[in-house]
């Protein structure tokens, strides 16, 4: 019997497979948008339900037919702008000219957050006016509302999000303005819009080559000593050294990852979450509270995993426009 051949499966476009440094992902991209506003959004993973929904994709087989499509819940509560920080560009990266941090914070980041005794916000503010002639980009720090949900954690996640604006001195202005203020997920996305989802995978701990990169089962003689679940050869005579590509034992998951263009399906507000809310709650989360975002198919992380949405970077052109809902499962998923 002829033996069986096949390519390699398992990509190797991520390289070193390791765990996350911190559960809460750190953007480095941000699309350019002229409008004076967020770039991006946080929410908590709930879990998944499925939609009938019309379709509305322009040469889809099933254009204008109703059709079953899944669908992940992300809890939105309102987000807090905490401070404004200002960079210039060096010859090799941006380094921190200075930020303004918010009044009346949260409690539970004081220990996040240590401001030196001299911090004064109004000589702050006016030392990044000062610096706008070599100013390079303008960011703002968010802090979510944890304690809103139906989360265990009290403490709020800190991230670094992008803002609109066509120059320098318009996204500061709109920085400042909108510093210490609460914002909801329908102040910067809306329905049909396309964005990128960015999180941290689900952990799966140390895995062999078979379950991490799908090598196959040895057969015959070769897989008797060792029941076969190991690559046939990690390398040639020459050169002598084990290539990295090679599929080998090592941390699968917990990685900080990016999906591009996922597609808003539904934004609902607090009054319209018995609209979601099964029997007895999501299972490992519980019922909702806040706003919720319906997200077309799947979300990298598992439940509770807090989720960055940021607009689309590589925007596909596709249409824009929301489908019409016309029925959403609220079926117990326990036991499923």
């Amino acid at each position: 019997m002829t033996r069986h051949h096949q390519p390699r499966k398992g990509s190797v476009a991520y390289s070193p497979r390791k765990r996350s440094a911190k559960e809460t992902p750190r953007i480095k991209s941000w699309p350019k948008n002229d409008q004076p506003k967020l770039l991006g959004f946080a929410g908590y993973k709930v879990g998944m339900t499925h939609l009938m929904i019309v379709d509305n994709e322009k040469n889809s087989p099933t254009e204008g037919m109703e059709i079953s499509t899944a669908a992940t819940v992300l809890e939105v509560p309102p987000v807090v702008i905490m401070g404004v920080r200002a960079y210039e560009k060096d010859t090799k990266e941006f380094k921190v000219i200075t930020e303004v941090i918010a009044d009346d914070l949260d409690e539970t980041l004081s220990r996040k957050i240590s401001l030196p005794k001299s911090y004064n916000k109004s000589e702050a503010i006016t030392k990044i006016r000062d610096a706008l002639d070599y100013t390079a980009e303008i960011k703002i720090l968010v802090h979510t509302n944890p304690k809103l949900t139906s989360l265990p954690k009290k403490k709020p996640e800190i991230f670094e999000c992008g803002i609109g604006g066509k120059t320098i001195e318009e996204k500061l202005n709109t920085a400042i303005e909108l510093l210490g203020k609460e914002i909801r997920a329908s102040d910067v996305l809306s329905e049909g819009q396309f964005v990128d989802s960015i999180a941290v995978t689900k952990g799966k701990g140390f895995q062999g080559p078979v379950k991490r990169f799908g090598v196959r089962i040895q057969y015959g003689k070769a897989a008797r000593s060792s029941k076969g679940r190991h690559v046939g050869s990690i390398g040639p005579w020459s050169p002598s050294r084990t290539m990295w590509t090679v599929a080998q034992a090592g941390q699968m998951g917990y990685h900080k990852r990016t999906e591009f263009n996922k597609k808003i399906l539904k934004i609902g507000d607090v009054s319209q979450v018995d609209e979601v809310n099964p029997d007895g709650g999501f299972i490992k989360y519980g019922l909702l509270k806040n706003d919720f975002i319906l997200v077309k198919g799947s979300l990298p992380g598992p439940s509770k995993r807090l989720v960055i949405l940021r607009e689309a970077i590589r925007y596909n052109g596709k249409l824009n426009e929301a489908p019409q809902i016309n029925y959403i499962s609220t079926k117990s998923k326990q036991g499923v």
